[in-house]
Order: structure tokens, then sequence, then C-alpha cells
């Protein structure tokens, strides 16, 4: 007999500034972030019960707090609720309502850890906002409604970022505007697709191609006490070896270094200190990868190369991504 159950939409609510106030409406600077709660976010929706078009809603509240504060106990337990509800027969998708700043580290973490047995039949949608909830003209609540339509289109999958009318793939999304509320980028990968009007014009296929994902258990991660120390460094003209070199030294209380993303200029190319540098560090154990600083593009491979490139992704993804190898043993 077939499950004729209502379908459910599980909203996880983390913060951030889509959840936060301000003391004059027209304020969209000086708000505090993560002060509404996720229920009473939703309930302040107009339009909601249609988009959901009969399904039944429910939000959960894994975390209160402003994304740039992001940690990895809260990764952890977002991880957990994502799989635990999409592991439930009746809930047809999985809404998280994320801060901006931290929202494309978060996306990809996800993405690499949840078990595709799931996400490729069940999308996991983050939603943000530029502005807070008591601002004049919020772009919260529109995001939500966008974020809705899109976990309930057919054959929806994946993990996904919807803001400002736009879904991007979380192997390709960046924030690439410090105020605008159109401020997340796919770059030269292009958006997945747009919502108009609540309906999905969908440009490419749904985002599940998971090459580069760490082969790593939740389970493992919920019970992980402390993270592999992977740090980033720049290239810039005039670079040195300093940073590299102190981060090397042992420090009371805290972990050795075990990985370094450089963001790198251009195609990977270091300056020659820097260079030096990331070569005694490679000596001394720990992984180096080369990312660009570059907005667009990625740093394809040479010959001879000396150190591993990040197979596309940003110098912050690069750097989630060694860290879930590091625990993996990869």
């Amino acid at each position: 007999m077939s499950d004729q159950s209502p379908k459910k939409v599980v909203v996880l609510g983390t913060g951030g500034t889509i959840a936060g106030t301000a003391a004059s409406a027209s304020d969209n600077l000086g708000y505090t972030a993560a002060q509404v709660g996720v229920a009473e976010l939703l309930a302040q929706v107009p339009g909601m019960d249609r988009a959901l078009g009969g399904c039944t809603l429910v939000s959960e509240q894994v975390a209160q707090i402003d994304s740039k504060d992001m940690s990895f106990a809260v990764w952890q337990a977002l991880a957990q609720r994502v799989q635990h509800h999409l592991a439930q027969p009746e809930v047809k998708a999985v809404v998280i309502t994320h801060g901006t700043d931290t929202l494309e580290e978060t996306a990809y973490f996800l993405h690499a850890v949840l078990p595709l047995q799931w996400v490729s039949r069940k999308p996991v949608v983050l939603t943000c906002a530029m502005r807070p909830a008591t601002s004049l003209s919020p772009d919260g609540p529109q995001n939500l409604l966008d974020a809705i339509a899109v976990a309930l289109c057919p054959q929806a999958c994946g993990v996904m970022v919807v803001a400002a009318g736009s879904v991007h793939g979380a192997l390709d999304v960046q924030k690439t505007h410090t105020y605008r509320p159109d401020a997340f980028s796919s770059g030269d990968a292009g958006a997945l697709g747009y919502v108009e009007e609540g309906q999905l014009r969908l440009l490419r296929n749904w985002p599940l191609d998971q090459s580069n994902k760490a082969l790593i258990a939740i389970e493992k991660i919920a019970n992980l006490s402390c993270w592999p120390r992977v740090e980033i460094v720049m290239n810039y003209a005039g670079g040195s070896a300093y940073m590299v070199d102190a981060m090397l030294q042992p420090l009371p209380g805290v972990p050795a270094l075990q990985g370094l993303v450089v963001a790198a200029t251009g195609n990977g190319t270091l300056h020659h200190a820097l260079e030096a540098a990331l070569r005694r560090a490679s000596q001394a154990g720990v992984r180096v990868v080369r990312a660009s600083r570059c907005a667009n593009g990625r740093v394809l491979a040479t010959e001879h190369a000396e150190f591993a490139h990040s197979e596309g992704l940003s110098p912050v993804k690069a750097r989630v991504a060694l860290m879930l190898a590091l625990m993996s043993g990869g």
C-alpha cells in the first residue's frame, strides 16, 4: 500500500541576517543577526501556504548565530539533522535558513558529506537574506518562497543555494558582493536556473556531480572532538614566508598544522618566498593545496606541479575539502 500521508518540507534555522533585526526599518547595516526564530520567520511570509501546495511545513531551530561565527559544532549538528529528516519517507525536501557570510562553505560541506542515496532523491536548499527581517524591503520572505518553490520541483535533487531569484549549485556558488541583495554568483559556470513568479526555469542539470565528495561518514563527524587544523594563506606582491613559518611552530593548546590552502595568484602562481615556505611545510608533513584568489576560472594542472590543485574549488571550499580528506585518511 502506498504512503498517503501528507508530504513535509522541513525548514532548519541557523540564524543569519534573514533572522536579524534593527532599531529602524531604514537601517540595513546596523542590525543584529539571528534574533528571530525560524518558526516566527516562516509565519511572517505572505503566500507560504500557496507555495507549499498542500505540503506540511515543519521547522526546527538548529542554531541561532551570525554566520560569520559559524563553527564546526554547528556543522556537525546541521549535517546530522539534515540526514535525519531526509531519511523520513514523508519528508520531500529540507530548506535551511543561513547567514550569507559563510553560506558557500556550509553548502559545500553538506554537498560533500550528505549521503548520495538521500540527496539524489530529495533536495537540500539553503537560503538567506542581505537585509534584516525588520527592513523596509526585506529580501528574506521572497527568498524563502523561492527556496520552497525549488525544493518542491519534480526531480529536484542535490544541495543548492537560492537567493535573489537565482539558483546556484553548492560547488560553484560564491558570495561576490558586500551589500546588494543579488550578492551570489556561480562564476563562469553560471546559475542552475531562475525562479520567476514561483516557477523554476532550469538552465543546467541538477547538482549531483560529487566527484569531489569526501569519503567520510556523518557518524564519524558527529563524534569528532577536534577537526584537522587547516589554514588559508594568500599570495600577493611582496609575499613572504613569515606567515607559513609561524604557523609551523608549535603553540601550547593549539593543534599542529595539518593542511594549508594557498589562495594563489592567477593559475596557482606563487611568490618565490612563499613557495619556499610551502615547500618546507610540505616536507614537515603538511598537505598543501593551491587554489586561486581569482573570482572566476580554476587552477589548471601543469606538468611537474609541486603542489596539488583544488580541482576548481575556491580557497574556502578547498579548505573544507582538505579537512574532510584528512579526516578520512585521503
